[in-house]
């Protein structure tokens, strides 16, 4: 891999970055457009289908009906009232837009028709993409600290942060894990939804985990806990750009916490009841892909959509891009030397997959980050803060698992073993961040390194920072030979990734509370970097 130089600012870099053939912003995506009846849209596509989650302000009276040309789809429901749905799609041509129209189940328009493309076919290789990738957008905007302190970003900042990636026309969208806030039992939110005025006017600390998740009193307080995180932050602002959501720790109601009192991964029952419907109301499964295995777990079929995934898939764009997406906590085991983040299965289709050399670039997608620690539990790393302020493994992380970091090494070889550069994107961390990994314990990747990004969070406020939560911004592990092209910066913001036929260019955006919000709406990127 050649030496990467830093092009900020550069009239030729952006001259480069002119992207002919993008696709158009549908009417709009990015200006007004009237959402009738419609809370929220959040597509998924493939080159040859849709499914698309809606949810409506009121409960539909009958079944809603999704138009596409001549073709009258109808919606499954998703919840127990009528309020959330489901339209399925498939048998469509590749990299074609088609014109969509919400209708009531008399044919009476729900919201203003909009446009929403197929992928190129996956034996083509098309030259460009682009794609929007950021994490931790989730948190009540209300929630508060005893002191008044407030915990994450308000919708307006971060609707007006997604407006502003939104109108660099990105071909898909990516949130890493934490969509939802409400951590039931471990950990620092969890204390805080406990004794907060906003969980008793939900009275949503108290599911009852005797009760089913769905067709109980539960489900009536996971919407009132979700809506405002999901729905009302993305409202209508995604329908023309396929969105990928990959579950991370909070995801599942949880932090990764690990005592002699509590061990929250992998999920119990009911957390794991929580997540999946979470996804099932709210945002797109991952849909079938013909090279992913059937039996990596987290698999679904809802209804008639056979060959969904809530747990580990594929961003498929031609040849030119497939992007492996995974969970690192549904999962997890405790098994000491054999542990791993993922199941056996899926960590050899992952493997194989980067070994197959079909696509020309092949990026790792997972929930939980390599290249970087905060001394949390559930990390691929050993390290937790020492009494010095820095990251080291004398004092012993508790129910640490020497299985994870050997998994994390497996990964890491199997990408350096690729002709092309190996990447990794993820979140999790609450930072933006750029790293080359040459090596691990023994481990020598300088013939390859590894490029690992953090992506950015979107909704973390000042109690979210690892810095300020857990005593130390991310750190890089020891045992890691890592070079930092950007050490992590704690700031809100967003990553752009132009994908091209020999390179990749990487654009991290920022902005932090108690800056002036006005400035996000004309935000360029503070770093631009090729590989």
């Amino acid at each position: 891999m050649r030496r990467r130089d830093f092009l900020t600012g550069s009239a030729g870099v952006a001259a480069s970055l002119m992207m002919e053939g993008l696709s158009q912003p549908a009417e709009g995506q990015v200006g007004d457009w009237d959402a009738g009846e419609v809370a929220h849209i959040l597509p998924s596509v493939s080159h040859d289908r849709f499914l698309i989650k809606v949810s409506f302000r009121t409960p539909a009276s009958g079944i809603p009906l999704l138009r596409l040309g001549r073709r009258l789809v109808p919606g499954k429901l998703s919840d127990r009232v009528g309020r959330f749905w489901a339209f399925y799609v498939a048998g469509l041509e590749p990299m074609t837009s088609y014109r969509l129209e919400l209708l009531s189940d008399e044919e009476r328009p729900l919201c203003q028709p909009w446009f929403l493309g197929t992928f190129p076919p996956p034996d083509s290789l098309p030259d460009r993409f682009r794609l929007l990738i950021f994490t931790c957008a989730g948190g009540h905007e209300d929630a508060r600290l005893a002191d008044g302190t407030q915990v994450f970003l308000s919708l307006d900042d971060r609707r007006r942060l997604l407006r502003r990636a939104l109108s660099f026309q990105p071909q898909a969208a990516m949130a890493v894990g934490d969509h939802v806030y409400w951590d039931m039992r471990a950990g620092r939110s969890a204390s805080m939804v406990r004794e907060s005025e906003l969980a008793k006017e939900l009275d949503a600390s108290a599911f009852r985990r005797e009760l089913p998740v769905l067709g109980s009193e539960n489900e009536g307080r996971l919407v009132g806990v979700v809506d405002p995180q999901i729905a009302d932050l993305y409202g209508s602002m995604l329908r023309s750009v396929p969105s990928y959501f990959v579950l991370d720790d909070h995801d599942y109601f949880e932090n990764d916490h690990a005592d002699d009192e509590i061990v929250t991964f992998p999920p119990d029952p009911f957390m794991l009841q929580l997540a999946q419907a979470t996804q099932r109301l709210y945002y797109p499964e991952l849909l079938p892909d013909s090279r992913r295995p059937l039996n990596l777990g987290g698999g679904r079929a809802f209804d008639s959509m056979p060959g969904l995934s809530e747990s580990f898939g594929t961003l498929r764009f031609g040849r030119l891009v497939e992007g492996l997406i995974y969970d690192c906590r549904r999962f997890l085991s405790l098994k000491g030397p054999s542990a791993g983040f993922v199941p056996e299965a899926t960590e050899s289709w992952l493997l194989s997959r980067m070994a197959a050399a079909e696509s020309r670039h092949v990026v790792n997608i997972p929930s939980t980050p390599v290249g970087w620690s905060a001394g949390k539990w559930a990390e691929w790393y050993p390290d937790l803060l020492q009494p010095d302020g820095r990251l080291g493994t004398s004092v012993r992380k508790p129910y640490w698992q020497e299985g994870w970091l050997a998994q994390h090494d497996r990964l890491l070889r199997g990408a350096a073993a690729m002709a092309d550069t190996p990447l990794f994107v993820s979140g999790d961390l609450h930072a933006l961040g750029v790293g080359r990994i040459l090596g691990s314990a023994t481990l020598d990747l300088s013939h390859n390194p590894v490029v690992s990004v953090l992506s950015g969070p979107l909704g973390t406020g000042p109690p979210g920072w690892p810095s300020a939560s857990r005593g130390t911004g991310p750190q890089v592990p020891t045992g890691l030979d890592l070079e930092e092209d950007l050490a992590p910066v704690e700031k809100n913001g967003f990553t752009l990734l132009d994908f091209g036929l020999e390179s990749v260019t990487i654009r991290m955006f920022q902005w932090k509370l108690g800056e002036d919000p006005s400035l996000i709406d004309d935000l360029e990127p503070f770093l631009t970097l090729e590989v």
